[in-house]
């Protein structure tokens, strides 16, 4: 590829704007770790026209700005990756604004606008062929073979996210009311566990149902699935079984050559619901051994913060090798890199499949 004759000890810019809050990461082109990291005070908002930029905008320049000043870089940046949360189907203000916005603020040659899967692929897998299963309150699953993204789940607590951090906090829930009603499949351990929690069972309709955040609600009772499976109550063993298989599904679905029987996949693990540990490892790695047997299941080793961080550099050096996408990883240049460059007319031309 033709050199855009970065300086090595340049900067680039990693984003990751997600429930928790907005992340944001300053290295050089060469660097393997950050130079500094700052969380701004608040998620970004989403409205009815999607992510608002423009909000985005108000947290991101006042930090970057910051972290430049601390570091004696002046205002010039070279490449940025942002990596949001329900950039692909959320995302048209971020796409519209941000390249004009932060080419005009710190002279962006290059912007990649990510899906908060691509960053975590990027962070856990690198630039490699496999997959990565990245599982909080939902799950998501992507993989890429370097030519196109596969993508299985990710749809939300009402449509799917099956054996995310949501879906396992239901399924106890679930489990703990029908011992209270004294229907098949309760466990009275599950019972007690939300009485402790929450409160009465009877109550739990009126506590959750007028919630807004009713996925971190259910998700918050997922480590009490665990901890009953720990104790070995069957039911929740069940329950975490079953999670495994989803979990198995969704990296089956995606891997590059799934399907076949010689297929091998490096499927890394990256999320908070992985640390509940044992209960929930040791069917999944059951579960992969049946669905895909010669998968190698890693720790994911980076988050999607480092993973913004690692396009942002691939970006510098033309060395981006994961596939374009028009919503899942797009690359926007500046206009006077735009005749040098993969340049604004190559915004994720490579397809997705389901």
């Amino acid at each position: 590829m033709e050199s855009h004759g970065h300086a090595a000890g340049e900067y680039v810019l990693g984003v990751d704007s997600g429930g928790s809050g907005l992340r944001v990461a300053l290295g050089t082109v060469a660097g393997e770790e950050p130079l500094a990291t700052s969380v701004c005070a608040e998620p970004v908002r989403t409205g009815p026209a999607g992510i608002d930029a423009a909000h985005l905008l108000d947290q991101l320049l006042p930090t970057v700005r910051h972290l430049l000043a601390r570091h004696g870089g002046g205002d010039r940046i070279a490449t940025a990756a942002i990596g949001a949360a329900g950039m692909a189907t959320l995302g048209g203000q971020l796409r519209a604004e941000l390249p004009t916005a932060l080419a005009d603020a710190f002279g962006l040659r290059q912007l990649a606008l990510a899906a908060d899967a691509v960053t975590a692929y990027a962070g856990a897998v690198g630039q490699r062929p496999g997959a990565v299963v990245a599982a909080g309150t939902g799950l998501i699953a992507l993989g890429t073979d370097l030519t196109q993204w596969r993508r299985a789940d990710g749809w939300g607590h009402l449509l799917g996210d099956s054996g995310g951090g949501a879906w396992i906090g239901r399924a106890g829930l679930d489990a703990a009311m029908r011992a209270h009603d004294g229907r098949r499949g309760g466990s009275p351990a599950l019972l007690a566990r939300l009485e402790a929690v929450f409160g009465p069972a009877p109550e739990l309709p009126g506590l959750l149902y007028p919630r807004t955040d009713r996925p971190a609600v259910l998700a918050s009772f997922a480590p009490e699935v665990a901890a009953c499976a720990a104790a070995h109550d069957p039911v929740a063993e069940g329950i975490l079984r079953d999670a495994a298989g989803h979990i198995a599904e969704a990296a089956t679905a995606v891997c590059p050559k799934a399907g076949t029987p010689d297929a091998e996949c490096e499927v890394a693990l990256t999320g908070g619901l992985f640390r509940m540990g044992e209960p929930l490892l040791v069917p999944l790695r059951e579960e992969l051994a049946r669905q895909l047997p010669r998968a190698r299941a890693v720790p994911g080793s980076g988050d999607p913060l480092l993973g913004a961080l690692r396009i942002a550099q691939a970006l510098a050096t033309d060395g981006l090798r994961l596939p374009l996408h028009p919503t899942l990883l797009r690359v926007t240049v500046s206009p006077q890199e735009s005749g040098t460059s993969r340049g604004a007319t190559e915004q994720g031309s490579r397809p997705v499949s389901h």
